[in-house]
This record gives structure tokens, C-alpha cells and sequence, in this order.
């Protein structure tokens, strides 16, 4: 008998019980996950680019003039083409009213100088991750001091630096095994069975906790051993939001004192 799809596990829900969590269930939740991204942020590259006025930064994409001084991308991840956020640059900039009265984009108090300014700290990212929010929990819960409250606690700088310090004193096998072992353990708590001959999505489901367990591991690596900051959001959320280093992007540049 193939498994119900409340715990086929694509995404999951955010149910408060523990072992509910990451679980899809039969009302149709799945439809409604959203993914949490994860930067690495070349901080000081984006510094410049605020401090240039709205005209400059326009004309330097049009120009394709920053393509040189983009950070390098390390290859085991994905992040966005140069060709592609240039366009969106110069989209946004052409749409937005009003936007570029300032000398520089960062003393520009504006919904649309925060949707650039996040547009500016994707151009400066060296590497870009993303998962699912419920998935999220199963790969950060069991490794930080206390239960995760909703879908605003990936926009913690704390919570992420609990998550970074405990990896860093284990190594990627270790840490994506109990992971998986996490999720079969859940699993068995809600009397569902881990025989993939019932459940053909058992070990697809398995595969993909093991990838992307990894990779998470490998990028809150790479953000320890370098001088980047880490930048996180989730798709819906306003520019502002967006959680940078300690501070929201409204807290750093604009419409928050």
C-alpha cells in the first residue's frame, strides 16, 4: 500500500509538534511551501554599489561594466546569471517612480531603493542555496538550543549562528546522516512505514534530504571560512526583510531607524 501524501515529504508543514514537522498533509499544504534562500554576500563589493547613485548603477549595467568585479561563483552552487539581474536592474529602475532622487541609492528611504538594494546584494553572492520552509526545520531544529517559532525564525541571525557553530563540530557525512535518521525516526513516531516496496517515495525522499542536507552543510561552511556575509529570505517577502549579516536591509539602508 503506497503511503498517504501527508508523509510523502516533498516540503512538509509547519505543524508545532516536533514530529510532525516536514510532513505534507491531505489538505493540500504542499501547494503553499515556499522556498527559504540563502546567500553568501561579498559585503564590502555591495557597500560600493550603494554608495553609486541610481544613474550610475543604471549605466554600468547597461554597460555590463560590473561584470568583472562580480565575485567569483563557486561552482557547487547555483546563483543568478549576470545577463538576467541586469535586466531586472534596469526593469526596476525604469518602473520605479521617483526612485534616484538621492545622490546615492543608500540614502534613498523607498520600497523600490530596498528591491534594488536586494537586487545589488544578489549580484555581489558568490553562492546561492534553497529549500523549502518546512524542509528547513528538519535540517536546523535538532542542531540549535531551542524549537524554531515559524517561518520568520530563518530570518534570525541568531538562529543561524547557533546552526553554524554547531555544524562546526561535526563534518558533512556525519551531519546529513542524522538528518536522514531524524526524518526516518519521525516517521516511524507516526506509525508510517520505511519499506520502499509500500512506499516508492521513501528513498527518493531519502536521496534528497542526503543532497541537500550536504549542501547546506558545504555553504554554512564556506560562509565560516571566508569573509562573506550571509543574506536569507524566502520568496514572498519584502526587499526590507531580507536578513543580511545581524541587520535587516531596512535596518542597514533604509526605512528603519
Amino acid at each position: 500500500m503506497v503511503a498517504w501524501p501527508h508523509i510523502l515529504e516533498f516540503g512538509g508543514k509547519l505543524a508545532p509538534e516536533s514530529t510532525e514537522r516536514g510532513y505534507l498533509d491531505t489538505s493540500g499544504s504542499w501547494r503553499h511551501m515556499v522556498d527559504v534562500i540563502l546567500h553568501l554576500v561579498d559585503r564590502g563589493l555591495l557597500d560600493e554599489l550603494v554608495a553609486l547613485s541610481v544613474d550610475e548603477i543604471s549605466s554600468a549595467m547597461e554597460a555590463t561594466s560590473l561584470r568583472g568585479s562580480r565575485p567569483e561563483a563557486d561552482p557547487r552552487f547555483h546563483r543568478d546569471f549576470d545577463v538576467d539581474l541586469e535586466g531586472e536592474v534596469l526593469e526596476l529602475i525604469d518602473d520605479s517612480e521617483g526612485l534616484g532622487e538621492g545622490s546615492s541609492l543608500a540614502e534613498e528611504k523607498s520600497d523600490s531603493a530596498m528591491e534594488l538594494s536586494l537586487l545589488l546584494a544578489r549580484w555581489c553572492s558568490t553562492a546561492q542555496w534553497t529549500c523549502w520552509d518546512a524542509r528547513l526545520f528538519l535540517y536546523l531544529e535538532p542542531f540549535i538550543e531551542s524549537p524554531l517559532s515559524g517561518q520568520d525564525a530563518f530570518l534570525d541571525h541568531g538562529v543561524w549562528e547557533q546552526f553554524s557553530e554547531s555544524l562546526s563540530r561535526t563534518d558533512r557525512s556525519s551531519y546529513s546522516e542524522s538528518v536522514v535518521l531524524d526524518w526516518m525516526s519521525r516517521r516511524e513516531d507516526m506509525g508510517e512505514t520505511m519499506e520502499p516496496s509500500e512506499d516508492p517515495m521513501i528513498l527518493p525522499t531519502m536521496e534528497s534530504h542526503r543532497t541537500l542536507s550536504e549542501s547546506l552543510f558545504n555553504i554554512m561552511e564556506s560562509l565560516r571560512r571566508s569573509e562573506m556575509e550571509l543574506m536569507a529570505g524566502r520568496e514572498f517577502l519584502e526587499a526590507g526583510r531580507w536578513m543580511l549579516g545581524r541587520s535587516t536591509l531596512s535596518e542597514t539602508w533604509g526605512l528603519e531607524s
